[in-house]
């Protein structure tokens, strides 16, 4: 079987919290209520965008949820048009990491909430959309914890539970390895602090990208 490393997208590959937070702050304006605390964001942030909604506004109905993750998208896009994607950096260290993983000859893919246009654009704007092999999103799966993505990444990749990592920075993705069967490493410079991250299974948690080829082969 082929060993494969799965990441996450916000928090893990790309710090893009204040783009995400300006675009929800903005779309709840627009519907006229409280914009949630840039912490209360952060926490969700991983989750499909309905689900988000569903969080922050618990006794709204499904139509209002609908309504609230298609404004954020179309908030998002204007965003990018004005060149929001310069917000939304490359961690130190993960291109180094994703080469010393290809050298060590692991398949790398992504599972994010992101929509598959989303990711598409950042990869392609950080010159990396050659160098994932399996690329899953919110558009077609259910939110995480669901280990439906890192299912669905194993199989297009030809790997088993036992030579797969997901890599991820929230504790949706620690429980979404563990619910997979996958091994979950958690990252410390994303949005979760390292205690939720246990908390929702990591069985290690580093704190630079430049422990993460090492870290990978102790355990595969």
């Amino acid at each position: 079987m082929n060993r494969l490393a799965i990441f996450d997208c916000d928090g893990t590959l790309v710090d893009s919290q204040h783009n995400i937070c300006a675009a929800m702050g903005a779309c709840f304006d627009e519907a006229g209520l409280a914009a949630p605390g840039r912490r209360q964001v952060l926490d969700l942030i991983g989750l499909s965008l309905v689900d988000i909604m569903r969080t922050l506004l618990p006794d709204a109905d499904d139509a209002m949820h609908e309504r609230m993750a298609a404004s954020y998208r179309l908030t998002f896009q204007g965003m990018r048009g004005r060149g929001g994607l310069a917000d939304e950096p490359l961690y130190e260290g993960i291109l180094e990491a994703i080469a010393a993983l290809e050298d060590a000859g692991w398949l790398l893919g992504v599972a994010t909430g992101k929509s598959d246009r989303g990711l598409g654009l950042i990869l392609a704007h950080h010159g990396l959309a050659g160098r994932f092999v399996t690329l899953q999103t919110a558009d077609r799966h259910p939110s995480k914890p669901h280990p439906a993505m890192i299912a669905a990444a194993m199989a297009e990749a030809g790997a088993s539970p036992e030579t797969t990592v997901m890599i991820g920075d929230t504790s949706y993705d620690m429980a979404m390895a563990v619910a997979a069967g996958a091994h979950p490493l958690g990252v410390a410079w994303g949005y979760h602090p390292p205690e939720l991250l246990h908390d929702g299974g990591a069985a290690q948690v580093l704190a630079h990208p430049r422990e993460i080829a090492a870290a990978m082969e102790q355990r595969l």
